[in-house]
């Protein structure tokens, strides 16, 4: 695999591209209504982060956002946490996905391993989303009561959501790969009363039956009053073990013309709630705003995901991560959305590439990982699919590297606009992502987005450029949590974000913000690696040994031994029918020690049968370094919230045997 010198130029976008842009529309907006004058996208950004009042506020009226009563002030204050936004003002965030349903276009496109793809109508979106909200209502559903849903990424659990939120019920869902503990102690804590459910799902060709789950979930959660299910892995499926069962079809079939209704709530009453992995303990309840989630989707899908009404877009993910939720934020741009539940490489890798040509995809969502396993796949889509109709993938989950910025112009389209995006669960969208103005450069993300003020912090928390820090932000930001579920004196809120650096967002991610005002992500702070007084990002160690082609996966640890020093091992995932030799290992140290530092590599090398990984794909380093400590399993890691948790045997092993050699 070659490599691709990180801050290489890779695409500018045409004279054409950046006039037809949605954010230049804006700007033009601004010149003509606010005579506010900007030459490019960074005077904007400083503009937008140190008039944060101005910037929100021409939002709200550039979006014409529809609310019952006037705001008093943009914001309260700049206080972080407890700063409320567009106080007095009444939305709804339902209203405003429909508030142009005459569209002649599919607002969904959706396909999976159960079903052969097809289109749900804009008129039929709104007609069951409003016979969904009738039985909603029925069966007792106010505003503030929780919907809970243990969905697959289909059609259904859009309707159920906004059906939910229409009436200013607060959303909760989670995948049914997840197990039934994780489903418990996530759906437990906000108390539903009702739940929405399939009866199963199908991945990798193989079925899974969940009834007897939900069953299990339904005895656990006693505020439940009723149970929506929908036959999904079955059309006949047999719904009998469980209480209270209204069937999917009954539930959307109130008869036409039944027109929604929309409860208006306060700005800053909860949309929903979503969990974080829950690694080390119970998930985090994380609640976010009607409002906040509002303003901040139209504008990162409006101006960094350029989208409207033309685009069709798609994002690989589950219900049970915070992308499905901005993936649905897609239909307030007027955007076909594009939906998928399977595995992404069933029966190979191929697949997503094979959808995109059938749906006439415009903007590609997947994650770092995606990318790096087809790039070591050697595939090259471009030769095998009609991808014409493709202007950008977008990626997140990790950070993509340089080389894999590469693969994309290489093999996939060489007019191209490649946009790696950093943010996370806690603000449901991206601090630092792309803007279809400005130029690609390899393995650097475009931009700290519109009113995020984001710095890299050193220990003494001052920003620098240049220079790896730790990823804050210094304002408040709309889609910030409003509180954690049940954390009354907001303790739990303040440890995860601001104990650190007081009044100030730490989000626990090593960043680079360079000269150009482009930014690199090297993973996780609390996961760095520090040899001699030098850190480096995992990120970094994970670029280098993808270099070395019968790796499939890898992962690091620096685990301190009392003396000032540390020992640094490395586990690695062979590729199918690979061996871990002599030889390999010393190329993984020849990549380390070429492209990080000779002081970074690992002291010793280790092929394990497989890397614990949480349900939505992310590595568990901090969790396998803890073990390694010697402390339990049970104490550091909730194995629940992994898709793989026989993987961490191996490390508990390893632990033990490490500790009886000393």
């Amino acid at each position: 695999m070659a490599r691709t010198e990180e801050g290489t130029l890779l695409w500018e976008p045409s004279e054409k591209r950046k006039q037809d842009s949605n954010i230049y529309q804006y700007m033009n907006w601004l010149k003509k209504h606010k005579d506010l004058h900007f030459e490019d996208y960074h005077s904007l950004w400083k503009w937008s982060v140190d008039e944060l009042e101005l910037f929100w506020g021409s939002l709200w009226e550039y979006f014409e956002i529809q609310s019952k009563g006037n705001y008093q002030n943009v914001l309260t204050s700049h206080k972080m946490p407890g700063a409320e936004w567009f106080e007095g003002s009444k939305i709804n965030y339902t209203e405003h996905i429909f508030r142009n349903r005459d569209r002649h276009k599919p607002a969904i496109i959706h396909t999976s391993e159960v079903r052969e793809k097809s289109e749900i109508s804009w008129d039929r979106l709104y007609q069951e989303t409003a016979s969904l909200q009738l039985t909603l209502k029925h069966l007792g559903v106010e505003k503030g009561d929780r919907v809970v849903a243990y969905v697959s990424n289909i059609y259904e659990s859009v309707v159920a959501f906004l059906a939910t939120a229409s009436l200013g019920a607060v959303w909760s869902s989670a995948s049914p790969d997840f197990g039934t503990q994780s489903v418990i102690d996530r759906f437990k804590q906000i108390e539903p009363k009702v739940m929405i459910t399939v009866d199963g799902y199908r991945y990798s060709g193989k079925d899974f039956d969940r009834t007897e789950i939900v069953e299990n979930i339904q005895s656990e959660l006693p505020t439940l009053k009723a149970t929506i299910a929908i036959p999904y892995l079955n059309e006949n499926a047999n719904f009998d073990r469980l209480k209270n069962v209204t069937l999917w079809d009954h539930a959307v079939n109130s008869g036409k013309d039944i027109m929604l209704h929309f409860e208006h709530v306060p700005f800053n009453d909860p949309l929903w709630v979503l969990f974080s992995s829950g690694t080390t303990g119970k998930p985090k309840p994380i609640v976010q705003s009607q409002g906040g989630i509002l303003m901040e989707h139209l504008k990162a899908l409006t101006f960094h995901a350029d989208l409207d009404e033309s685009d069709r877009f798609f994002w690989f993910t589950t219900t049970g991560w915070m992308m499905w939720n901005y993936l649905v934020g897609g239909l307030l741009t007027g955007s076909t959305i594009i939906l998928f539940d399977g595995n992404p490489g069933f029966p190979d890798k191929k697949m997503l590439w094979k959808l995109a040509e059938q749906t006439n995809m415009t903007v590609f969502g997947t994650s770092a990982s995606y990318i790096t396993a087809c790039m070591k796949d050697e595939l090259v889509p471009k030769e095998e699919f009609d991808l014409s109709s493709l202007k950008n993938i977008s990626s997140t989950g990790s950070p993509l590297p340089p080389e894999g910025f590469q693969w994309c112009y290489d093999n996939v389209k060489e007019d191209l606009w490649i946009a790696s995006a950093s943010g996370g669960t806690d603000v449901c969208t991206a601090f630092i992502l792309g803007v279809p103005i400005l130029p690609v450069y390899a393995g650097e993300l475009q931009c700290r987005g519109l009113g995020a003020k984001i710095e890299s912090f050193n220990d003494d928390g001052q920003p620098e450029i240049n220079e790896v820090g730790e990823l804050v932000l210094t304002e408040p930001f709309p889609s910030m949590p409003i509180y954690f579920w049940n954390d009354e004196d907001g303790s739990r809120l303040h440890e995860s974000y601001f104990d650190v650096f007081p009044g100030i967002w730490r989000h626990g991610d090593y960043l680079k913000v360079t000269d150009r005002h482009t930014c690199v992500i090297y993973g996780r702070s609390d996961a760095t690696i520090n040899r001699g007084g030098i850190r480096i990002g995992t990120s970094e160690i994970y670029r280098a040994v993808d270099q070395v082609n019968e790796i499939a996966d890898s992962l690091i640890v620096d685990i301190p031994d009392g003396n000032g020093d540390s020992y640094t091992p490395l586990f690695v995932l062979m590729k199918e029918g690979m061996e871990l030799t002599d030889d390999i290992k010393q190329a993984i140290k020849g990549q380390i020690r070429k492209q990080c530092s000779p002081r970074h590599v690992p002291t010793s090398i280790y092929s394990v049968p497989d890397l614990p990984k949480t349900l939505n794909g992310k590595k568990l380093e901090i969790p396998v370094k803890k073990i390694l400590m010697g402390k339990s399993v049970d104490k550091v890691v909730n194995q629940g919230s992994l898709s793989n948790p026989n993987s961490l045997d191996y490390f508990v092993e390893f632990a033990r045997e490490q500790q009886e050699t000393k």
